[in-house]
């Protein structure tokens, strides 16, 4: 079934279908506000049960990562279901919040609460071992590499905001799952491939990963402005205008979150560890 929104000149979707289509939708979205809430409460529940079962053989799970994990799943909720989601299909300035919350602050979130980690400590030893293997493949190693998931993530956009992509999206629901999921997705191995807090198949240099970082952070600040400019299919100069700027600004602030992990990450493997400093103290060479 097909469902036409189209951006009015107020900024808003106006329906053009001719069965009933924009309350159709919207009682389709409210079901899908219980369904969210089932599934956030899911994600939770699986997240703790799986950290807590693993105490009796492992460390205690820190309580920041239920916290970030917490957070991370409730950003994706707010996303795909509930009232941001709803007026996503009429406000370009909430889709675009909904861009950032999904595509860049719920990866960050949910990669700090290390779900790999987690799921390898929670699952029994032979099968830990099989899916260890599958993460240091060479389609994997292919798929995190810092360039691969940039073009990933900065590439989609631009494909989604310089197309007709765009405008078909909120005609079909497949397309807009398929497209929403990908945003995540690809804001996840983007993350990860940039920041080493979970596990990952293969290592790549700091100089490497900082110019990754940069270049994608351009590609994105230069797509906000392209759309501010050049605004997609459907969505008036107003409202385009305004979105551009909420993701340059918003996206700006996230990618800064990035490089400042980036450099402390680094900063602290080039560091001394506490007991190394002992012993150059001790020997006389510090």
């Amino acid at each position: 079934m097909m469902v036409h929104y189209l951006y009015s000149d107020t900024g808003a979707f106006s329906d053009h279908h001719e069965h009933g289509a924009h309350s159709d939708a919207y009682s389709f979205s409210f079901e899908g506000d219980w369904a969210g809430l089932l599934l956030l409460l899911l994600c939770i529940g699986v997240y703790v049960a799986a950290a807590l079962t693993t105490h009796r053989h492992h460390r205690s799970w820190p309580l920041h990562r239920y916290l970030s994990w917490t957070a991370g799943i409730l950003c994706v909720m707010l996303s795909v279901a509930g009232p941001l989601a709803r007026s996503s299909h009429q406000s370009f300035q909430n889709h675009m919040l909904v861009h950032l919350l999904l595509g860049m602050l719920a990866p960050i979130l949910i990669a700090y609460a290390k779900p790999v980690t987690l799921l390898l400590r929670a699952m029994p030893v032979p099968s830990a071992r099989k899916l260890s293997r599958v993460l240091k493949s060479k389609a994997v190693h292919m798929i995190v590499h810092p360039w691969v998931a940039a073009i990933w993530n900065i590439g989609g956009m631009w494909l989604l905001y310089m197309t007709d992509l765009f405008h078909l999206m909120h005609q079909y629901r497949l397309l807009y799952a398929v497209i929403h999921f990908h945003l995540f997705a690809a804001g996840y191995l983007f993350t990860i491939s940039i920041l080493y807090i979970d596990l990952t198949s293969r290592r790549h240099s700091f100089r490497n990963r900082a110019i990754t970082l940069i270049l994608a952070a351009a590609g994105h600040s230069i797509l906000s402005k392209a759309i501010y400019a050049y605004p997609p299919v459907g969505v008036p100069r107003e409202a385009a205008e305004q979105g551009g700027m909420l993701m340059y600004y918003g996206g700006g602030a996230v990618e800064l979150v990035l490089m400042f992990a980036l450099c402390a990450h680094w900063f602290k493997s080039v560091s001394p560890s506490p007991r190394s400093k002992k012993v150059l103290h001790r020997s006389g060479i510090s």
